[in-house]
């Protein structure tokens, strides 16, 4: 006979489990029965042999075996269960499943652990009944290691319950599958084949492995995929991860990899635009290796090249349409069709402005029409042509605007150099800065330009081959500088005021934008270390023209050489108005090149005071040095009348 050490105490089936209501609810039934006859012989006869098979029952019944009972009661939290001895059991609800459906009148196969506890009832537990019976083909499964069914019931902390021929085995979350699975509920109700990796009878604990059997079969599936499986062949597989550079694929037993580069002949920025876990894909084998076990698929082969006869499809000079697919800073890329995508470079987006971004032109998504320039089928490149779709309004534009042309154009930007000026949308002329003034130097453009001013200009010259303009402003108004030479004849007198003290010299204005260049050497004083310590501009000063040249647009003036005609008065108020220091007659004589009285020459007072040849020389380069050329253009000289 089994005893009770076989089984172990469990905690789960003690009589303290029952409360002490329930106890008091389920009474016990009374002691033996005592027969009464009226005839005392026939009576004693009679109840022996009763009282015989009653207690012949009760040693049929033992304990530590499993019994069949009849359920007589059933409620919220045990049921009441009749096994034929002198009073019934009380097995808890728990132990019948989360939806038990027991009735009053079933038949339960229970295990009998105790005949009666000090409540007079027999503790009885289904649990361990059902273990029992199970029992060895569990302990079969587990020393032969054999692949049994169960039905996973539900989740638990840690992993979950799986119906193991009636019994609640363990399945571990690290030994549901060969990968974590992120939600168990989805295997709920299902039934799964699990090998038993664990078994203790004693605490009725069974643990169970999912994991295990996966494992196994896809090491026989693999072995059998590893001995057929050929490159260029066509396979069907699941997709089981993706990643940035693509997707794993498992064929049954080995995993492939599908780069994003062959998932598709077009643009694809991430696999799981195509792709999503749980997918089955139809792929090509494309290498194998079967030493690393590395398998290369691919989905793009699966359709043909669409490269094949691309300049016939797509001739040099056709237009076509496409949708923008990407852009970067240097162009956008247009989708032809599936697998051929063309750039359009920036440069080739507009006859007229100069794209600084292709956004600012097209967006993701735009369908556009665009001319085939080039073809590089090898290396899978197509360039197109935005612009070229629409007429070169270069091609015309010197029939439009004939040199000489006056036009009005608008300020668009400003250079140090000149101002860009627009003269039709999208086509802009400069303005150099040696062609904004006649007769004044202009150190900047902003001096008389602003951005967005309208100005009127001429078209000097137009280079289409390279698309640039030369419009000029003052071209605008006639050259002044015939009139000049003869306003300003050399020797005449003339007063200018002072726009600009130098280092070595002054410029002043004789009339509006007319500026003359006074030498240092030339400003009626001597010893003059810098011009600023006695002038400054807004001074108005004496002068005599001692050169002009029209050709280079200059003037050169000298106070020196207008106080040798003046009388000692003028001079003197001119170096009191300027300082203390006096022009003597030698001074005055010594400009002009005159001999002193004391030389034998004539007295200053009336006396001509021509320069010499080589002090007029000397003076007009001093001039020229200082004034300097204008802004570069080499093929003129400078432009205006600022000698600085």
């Amino acid at each position: 006979m089994r005893g009770r050490d076989d089984y172990g105490e469990d905690s789960r089936y003690h009589d303290s489990s029952h409360s002490y209501d329930d106890r008091r609810r389920f009474k016990p039934k009374p002691g033996p029965l005592k027969l009464v006859f009226q005839d005392d012989e026939e009576a004693g006869e009679m109840s022996k042999d009763i009282l015989d098979m009653y207690e012949q029952s009760f040693k049929e019944i033992e304990e530590g075996e499993i019994v069949t009972g009849r359920v007589v009661r059933v409620t919220e939290t045990d049921i009441l269960i009749d096994v034929g001895f002198k009073s019934e059991g009380v097995v808890p609800m728990s132990e019948f499943g989360e939806n038990p459906t027991v009735r009053v009148g079933d038949e339960i196969d229970v295990f009998l652990e105790k005949m009666e506890n000090q409540d007079g009832l027999v503790v009885l537990s289904k649990q361990r009944a059902d273990f029992l019976r199970v029992w060895g083909t569990i302990k079969d499964a587990y020393d032969q290691q054999k692949v049994v069914e169960g039905k996973l019931a539900r989740r638990i902390q840690g992993g979950a319950v799986v119906d193991l021929f009636g019994v609640e085995a363990f399945l571990p979350g690290s030994q549901v599958g060969i990968r974590h699975i992120q939600d168990l509920n989805d295997l709920i109700g299902q039934t799964i084949r699990v090998k038993v990796i664990k078994l203790n009878k004693r605490r009725r604990n069974v643990v169970v492995s999912r994991r295990m059997v996966l494992e196994e079969e896809r090491e026989k599936q693999k072995n059998i995929l590893l001995e057929h499986i050929e490159k260029g062949e066509l396979r069907e597989g699941l997709v089981k991860n993706i990643t940035d550079f693509g997707a794993f694929i498992d064929l049954g037993g080995i995993d492939g990899l599908l780069h994003i580069t062959d998932m598709a002949w077009g643009r694809v920025s991430h696999p799981s635009e195509l792709l999503a876990i749980g997918d089955m894909v139809k792929v090509k084998v494309l290498d194998f290796d079967k030493e690393r076990e590395r398998i290369s698929l691919g989905t793009k082969q699966l359709t043909p090249y669409p490269w094949e006869d691309i300049d016939k499809k797509y001739p040099v000079g056709t237009k076509v349409r496409g949708k923008v697919v990407s852009i970067t800073d240097y162009g956008a890329f247009v989708e032809l069709e599936k697998g051929v995508e063309g750039l359009v470079h920036k440069s080739e987006m507009s006859w007229t402005k100069h794209v600084k971004h292709p956004s600012k032109v097209v967006a993701i998504g735009d369908a556009i029409e665009a001319l085939v320039l080039k073809i590089d089928k090898e290396n899978e490149k197509i360039s197109l042509g935005l612009k070229q779709v629409e007429p070169d309004p270069w091609e015309t534009l010197e029939e439009r605007y004939p040199k000489g042309t006056k036009v009005t154009g608008k300020v668009r930007n400003l250079t140090n150099f000149g101002a860009f000026v627009e003269i039709e949308e999208g086509i802009e002329g400069l303005v150099h800065i040696s062609d904004m003034s006649w007769t004044k130097r202009i150190r900047h453009p902003s001096e008389i330009l602003r951005k967005g001013d309208k100005v009127d200009v001429v078209v000097l010259s137009i280079d289409k081959e390279n698309r640039k303009i030369s419009l000029g402003l003052k071209q605008i108004q006639e050259n002044p500088w015939e009139k000049l030479v003869e306003k300003y004849t050399i020797g005449s007198a003339v007063k200018g005021r002072i726009s600009k003290v130098q280092e070595r010299g002054v410029v002043v204005e004789l009339e509006e934008d007319v500026e003359g260049f006074v030498p240092i050497s030339q400003l009626g004083k001597d010893n003059i270390r810098k011009p600023s310590d006695i002038f400054k501009p807004g001074d108005e000063l004496p002068l005599k023209v001692i050169r002009i040249d029209p050709d280079a647009r200059k003037i050169l003036l000298s106070v020196k050489e207008y106080l040798a005609d003046q009388d000692r008065e003028e001079v003197d108020e001119y170096m009191r108005k300027y300082g203390p220091h006096r022009i003597t007659v030698a001074d005055v004589v010594s400009a002009t090149g005159e001999p002193t009285a004391g030389e034998g020459g004539g007295g200053v007072e009336g006396a001509e005071a021509e320069p010499s040849e080589d002090s007029t020389a000397e003076e007009w380069a001093e001039g020229a040095a200082e004034a300097g050329p204008d802004e570069p253009r080499a093929e003129e000289p400078p432009v205006g009348g600022d000698l600085t």
